[in-house]
């Protein structure tokens, strides 16, 4: 694992695998609740639930601020630079390279997460000199799972994460890709 934490670029747009994995922008403010605002991404992530107007301009916010302190970036999910259908995100943790995404609900069958999670695997290991990139996701999430198979990541044996978010407890396994598997 690299222990570069030196800031992200002020711009970023990532190519690869059909995808095009761009900024957010206040262009893409009211195209967030229809990809966010939905049981499924407010079970499993922790994207804010319910998520409107305002929870769009706070996520745009929040979002480059963590880009500015180098601890993580969320990019837009497309297929040509245009409208988002989700999100990818890398954060530099303890624990490694972490990678996480939501696709909207009316995107999902497309492989878009599987995709992006590897365009964004490449830019941690060729940019970052990650050694390995992790996905936490909780063994019940089937399409996480998938993603995470698709993706060719494999389960760690490391203990689960617990915790509670969101009035719910949860235990996150974690899945690895290292650089010599990628």
């Amino acid at each position: 694992m690299s222990n570069d934490t030196s800031s992200f670029p002020a711009r970023m747009e990532l190519r690869g695998e059909g995808l095009v994995l761009r900024d957010w922008t206040e262009d893409d403010l009211a195209a967030m609740p229809a990809l966010f605002d939905h049981p499924d991404i407010a079970y499993w992530t922790p994207i804010v639930s319910p998520f409107d107007a305002a929870a769009g301009r706070a996520r745009l916010a929040r979002t480059r601020e963590l880009r500015e302190q180098g601890t993580a970036v969320l990019l837009a999910i497309t297929v040509d630079g245009g409208a988002p259908l989700g999100e990818i995100m890398l954060r530099r943790a303890p624990e490694g390279t972490e990678l996480g995404y939501a696709v909207g609900p009316a995107h999902r069958g497309q492989g878009l997460a599987a995709r992006a999670v590897r365009v964004m695997a490449g830019y941690a290991f060729e940019e970052l000199g990650a050694e390995r990139v992790i996905l936490e996701l909780e063994a019940e999430n089937a399409a996480s799972v998938a993603v995470a198979t698709r993706a060719g990541f494999r389960l760690l044996d490391v203990p689960l994460i617990t915790g509670e978010e969101k009035g719910r407890p949860y235990a996150l396994q974690t899945w690895g890709l290292d650089r010599d598997d990628a």
